[in-house]
């Protein structure tokens, strides 16, 4: 017996058209009492506020630690430019700490001399200069009532000055910043001599140094790690070569210079251009060449001219004739890239990362060079700098094409003529050529 709409099973999945289907059991939204939280879920909460804790914890670190890893960074830089010294002196016998110590004490030395040599050039011209300060405020006072037709005092404008609330505040503002002018001394004291151990450190303890980095590394990786290494020595130390050299180059030049203008402390005032030039990026020569200039301006002002144009021709030299022969070889970057460099090493460490920017970009540019695979460029104009049969070129040489069969000839319509003759006498002999060819070869075929 087939089975009915109330009991059978068809009855059971048929539904009466235009009927809705029949709703399911009804659903509590309210969670019953004995309903259970996931096991998963607790942890899971554990974990994301461990997390959020960790990073917290570590920003807070790094930020206290950030003036610690700049030095460490400068340190590290520093043990890479004296490494091929103490290698040098190392291979000769002589105990790598005993050489690096040796190293130090050498850069120290000339680094206090220059410093004390300055101060001390520095000092006597400011006193110089305070001392003919009212030679110099009287020919001012003078040019000016001479062109102005001004009745101006010496006294009066001394007078003006020392009762001048301007005055008043800087003396009050210099005498409460005593105390911080003080701690930011004390405070660079302190991290000159944190980068000089760990430089002394690095530099030491060099070898120790890459063995224990390379104990944790698998044999294809140690490989990686010291090849590396050895490009950051080779390219830092190569830059600070060629700087060395430059600044040695251009040391000479302006110490010509100003003995020949007979300016007072010229072998000071040349290793001051040379170093600062070669060693502050950007903007080091224009630094370089102001102490130079007012120096010179205390001489004579025409002296001062002398020295910028000289500092300014010597720069064009030094940028396109002697740096790309003495860095092809240490430090091969394009200027743009030393440039951008030089930028995000500002924007990111400040004075510290334009010092450091072109040795560390030489050498992940030297690292990854190797890893970069080259093919060979194809013969194409365009790739030595020439446009394509379609380019300006051959529009220029089709345009002056033109123009000259629109240019009027000498002569008039008769030059035209004689040349339509001359064409067919031309085609004509062309013609009887062909004739004859014809005949000959008519000949040739009756034989």
């Amino acid at each position: 017996m087939a089975a009915t709409d109330e009991t059978g099973p068809a009855g059971q999945n048929t539904t009466v058209p235009g009927t809705p289907p029949p709703a399911g059991p009804p659903v509590d939204p309210v969670p019953r009492a004995g309903a259970r939280m996931p096991r998963w879920l607790p942890r899971a909460m554990v974990l994301a506020l461990a997390l959020i804790a960790v990073f917290q914890l570590g920003s807070w670190a790094f930020h206290q630690l950030t003036g610690l890893l700049i030095n460490v960074l400068i340190a590290f830089f520093l043990a890479l430019a004296v490494e091929p010294a103490v290698s040098w002196m190392a291979a000769r016998g002589v105990r790598r700490g005993l050489g690096t110590f040796l190293v130090f004490v050498g850069v120290l030395v000339v680094g206090a001399g220059f410093v004390t040599l300055l101060g001390s050039m520095l000092a006597e011209q400011i006193i110089k200069i305070v001392e003919d300060f009212p030679q110099y405020l009287d020919s001012v006072i003078n040019w000016v009532n001479t062109h102005f037709h001004t009745e101006l005092r010496r006294v009066d404008i001394q007078e003006n000055l020392l009762r001048s609330d301007w005055l008043r505040n800087y003396v009050q503002n210099s005498a409460t910043g005593v105390l911080d002018v003080s701690a930011q001394v004390l405070g660079g004291l302190f991290r000159l001599l944190t980068v000089g151990l760990f430089s002394f450190y690095f530099a030491a303890d060099g070898p120790r140094l890459r063995r224990t980095i390379c104990s944790v590394l698998p044999p294809a990786r140690q490989t990686e790690v010291l090849r590396a290494w050895e490009i950051a020595v080779n390219k830092t130390g190569g830059y600070l070569y060629s700087r060395g050299l430059m600044a040695l180059i251009s040391g000479l030049a302006h110490y010509v210079l100003l003995e020949f203008l007979d300016v007072p402390y010229a072998p000071v005032l040349a290793v001051w251009v040379g170093l600062v030039s070669q060693f502050i990026p950007t903007i080091g020569t224009y630094l370089a060449g102001a102490l130079p200039m007012l120096i010179a301006f205390t001489v004579a002002p025409w002296y001062a001219v002398w020295v910028l144009v000289f500092v300014v021709v010597y720069q064009q030299f030094e940028n396109y004739v002697l740096q790309p022969k003495l860095t092809s070889r240490t430090v091969d970057i394009h200027p743009a890239v030393a440039f951008g460099s030089v930028v995000a090493g500002t924007a990111l460490l400040g004075a510290v990362g334009a010092l450091i920017a072109i040795p560390a970009v030489a050498t992940l540019q030297a690292f990854l060079g190797a890893y970069v695979k080259r093919y060979d460029v194809t013969d194409d104009p365009r790739v030595h700098g020439h446009r394509g049969s379609g380019g300006a070129g051959a529009f220029g040489r089709r345009v002056r094409g033109l123009w000259a069969q629109r240019r009027p000839e000498s002569g008039g319509a008769e030059p035209a003529a004689g040349a339509g003759v001359a064409g067919a006498g031309t085609a004509g002999s062309g013609a009887g050529g062909a004739g004859a060819a014809g005949a000959g070869d008519g000949g040739t075929a009756g034989a």
